[in-house]
Order: C-alpha cells, then sequence, then structure tokens
C-alpha cells in the first residue's frame, strides 16, 4: 500500500551541483549561495597567487618578451605549488611565535603575583613587598648600567686644534 517516490524537486527548483542539499540557481551556475560564495572565494585567491607568482617571475627573469611566452597552463601549477609552500609554514610560524610565559609567583616569597607581579632588571617576578632591590637581595649592576646609559646619551665631543699664529 505504501509506495516509496522517489524526491523529485518541482520545476524550476534544481538542487546544487556540490549536493550540499540546497537549491541552487542558474544564475549561479545550479549551486547554493553557499557553494557559489565558496567558489568565488577560491577563484579570487588563485587568482591573486598567480598575479603574485607573475610578478615575481617578472623580477626573476631577465626579458619581458620571455614572460610573455609563458602560458598560463604552465603557470597553474605553479601557482598552486607556491600556495601551498606558503601556508604551510605561515601556520607553522604561528605555532612557534607564542610569547613566553611569565611566572606568575614572587621568587622570595612565592606568592602569587598573577598582572601585578613586577619584573625587576635582574630577570625575576616580585611581589609588591619584594620589589625593590635592596629587599631581595638584587644581582643586577646599576651603577654599570648608568654609567652605560650616560656614556651613549652624551658622546665625547672634540673640538679640532686651533693653528697658532
Amino acid at each position: 500500500m505504501a509506495e516509496e517516490h522517489p524526491c523529485q524537486t518541482p520545476e524550476g527548483h534544481r538542487l546544487c551541483v556540490n549536493n550540499c542539499g540546497f537549491f541552487g540557481s542558474s544564475a549561479t551556475m545550479n549551486l547554493c549561495s553557499n557553494c557559489y560564495g565558496d567558489l568565488c572565494l577560491k577563484n579570487q585567491q588563485q587568482a591573486s597567487m598567480k598575479s603574485t607568482v607573475e610578478s615575481s617571475l617578472s623580477a626573476a627573469s631577465p626579458p619581458s618578451s620571455e614572460i610573455q611566452s609563458i602560458s598560463t597552463s604552465t603557470i597553474a601549477p605553479v601557482v598552486q605549488i607556491y600556495a601551498a609552500e606558503i601556508q604551510i609554514p605561515s601556520t607553522e610560524k604561528q605555532i612557534q611565535q607564542q610569547p613566553p610565559q611569565r611566572p606568575n609567583r614572587c621568587t622570595v616569597c612565592r606568592k602569587r603575583v598573577g598582572l601585578t607581579g613586577f619584573m625587576c632588571r635582574c630577570g625575576t617576578t616580585f611581589c609588591g613587598t619584594h620589589r625593590y632591590p635592596e629587599v631581595h637581595g638584587c644581582t643586577f649592576d646599576f651603577k654599570s648600567a648608568g654609567r652605560e646609559e650616560i656614556a651613549k646619551a652624551n658622546p665625547l665631543v672634540i673640538a679640532a686644534k686651533l693653528q697658532k699664529i
């Protein structure tokens, strides 16, 4: 009694060519709006990569007549390889460039300092009580650092000697 009818779309409505389940239109090459947007974005990225490769090739090769002889069919695989090489190192750099984590405890009393910790010039973190160099026995030589800063800020000026008449 129960007959199975295959799913049919009404006339004028077509399913997306990518089989995503949404309806496509002839204006978007029978793609739904999501798939069409992805396709346009992909085409823009390929075009920008192609122009990048062409500009780098024009800077590297001597005459422009040779550049014009290169067909787009030979550039397209180069663009894809170049794009793959660019994307892999950029993700690795993002992973590697994480800032080093500051210690969140005072070196002397081990009190949690969080964001209010003081970084001393000797390179350690202290709480508000132990932040002064006299209190925590700082090993940094402030006197020589001050002398170096003064020497850099005030260069020695020597005038040329005058000749006696």
